[in-house]
């Protein structure tokens, strides 16, 4: 069959944040768009609403992004200024949100948070999109789904970096992320804290539980993760201290410790005739920077302009194999600085803040006070993990 006979103009596989957000933004710029969303998740809520409640960085142009399509969960958290720090070294930089003349530098919310008002905004968009199809298929994801029937596929399946069965390139950091819930005696609202160590960066992030309980996120090499996972709470507490020092008081309590592998993981090409990869299927990054889902949210909102571009012309020719081709490899080049750049950065930032080096040690606490007194370089940082690059 040939793609001009094809039944379906779009198929995405994947109903995580990522895959619901493009075909909202597909259907919001062009509800007689033929779509259909493959998603494994069942068609009720209450699943996701007990899943997983960790927080999550957004950044400001994630969220300017999500307002277009309603999609923005009621109870985020704001973070006006980013404080970052080297354990045992000189140097230290401090972004505000007065220094970029913008609302805020970011966002805290809750995974299922952003997971329920995306599934909400296409529920909203759907009731104006007569050929909008979404298939839940339950656990067995969509390995067997025909993807013949649809002109143009956007794989959006996502997962973590351990979980993906595909590895093009990239590399295991040998990292684990500890997160939890951390509460503190004294700290600053609004105020999100990076502190790098030896073996990995150490970020202390508001919440939804108040100003004195953070999001932690604690990236070390395994056994090291591992080891603070197993003791008890007074024990991790008193590491926590010993590492982080008393910038928020003292740590009075832990709670819900999980483990994460760490690595990268991303495709070269994003394109391969009429099929696309976005968001973790394209890239999966290490936290340092916070960059991921707001990558991934990137692919999604210009994938989408450019499919809805394509298929709202109404011709014969927009539908044909060479049309989609060349519509896929034209968002495929405009994503490359974006992609090169956030890749390249997050990767930088992974290795180069947990080198032994003596030499790259002394660099880093020069680095961030040269961040600090150059404001041109480090507004122009802050920009690109606020919008990316275009």
């Amino acid at each position: 069959m040939s793609l001009s006979d094809a039944s379906v103009d779009v198929q995405i596989i994947g109903g995580g944040p990522v895959g619901l957000a493009c075909a909202a933004w597909c259907l919001q710029k062009f509800p007689e768009l033929s779509l259909h969303l493959i998603d494994r998740n069942p068609q009720n809520d209450i699943d996701i609403v007990a899943s997983d409640t960790r927080g999550i960085a957004l950044s400001h142009g994630s969220k300017l992004l999500l307002d277009t399509i309603q999609a923005w969960p009621s109870d985020s958290c704001v973070i006006h200024s980013v404080h970052v720090s080297h354990v045992g070294q000189f140097g230290r930089a401090l972004m505000t949100r007065e220094e970029l003349d913008q609302e805020a530098l970011g966002h805290i919310v809750r995974y299922r948070g952003i997971h329920l008002a995306l599934r909400e905004s296409l529920r909203q968009l759907q009731k104006k999109a007569p050929h909008f199809v979404w298939q839940h298929t339950g656990s067995d994801n969509n390995q067997d789904q025909d993807h013949s029937r649809a002109r143009c596929i956007v794989h959006a399946e996502g997962g973590l970096f351990t979980q993906q069965d595909w590895v093009e390139s990239g590399r295991d950091y040998q990292q684990s992320a500890l997160v939890g819930l951390v509460e503190v005696e004294n700290a600053q609202p609004h105020h999100a804290w990076e502190r790098f160590t030896s073996e990995g960066p150490l970020a202390l992030l508001p919440s939804h539980h108040g100003s004195n309980v953070l999001n932690m996120v604690w990236c070390s090499s395994p056994a090291t993760a591992e080891r603070l996972n197993g003791i008890s709470d007074a024990d991790f507490l008193h590491a926590l201290q010993s590492t982080f020092g008393s910038r928020v008081g003292q740590f009075k309590s832990i709670r819900d410790r999980r483990l994460y592998p760490l690595g990268l993981n991303y495709r070269k090409e994003i394109v391969q005739g009429n099929e696309v990869w976005i968001g973790n299927a394209a890239q999966a990054l290490h936290p340092v920077a916070g960059q991921g889902l707001n990558l991934g949210l990137r692919d999604a909102y210009l994938l989408a302009e450019q499919l809805s571009g394509l298929f709202s012309k109404q011709s014969h020719s927009t539908k044909s194999r060479n049309a989609i081709d060349n519509a896929l490899h034209e968002y495929s080049i405009s994503r490359q600085a974006d992609r090169k750049a956030t890749i390249g950065i997050t990767d930088f930032l992974a290795r180069v803040f947990t080198s032994p080096l003596t030499p790259v040690i002394a660099a880093r606490g020069a680095a961030l006070s040269l961040l600090q007194w150059l404001p041109p370089v480090k507004t122009g940082l802050a920009r690109q993990m606020m919008f990316g690059r275009r």
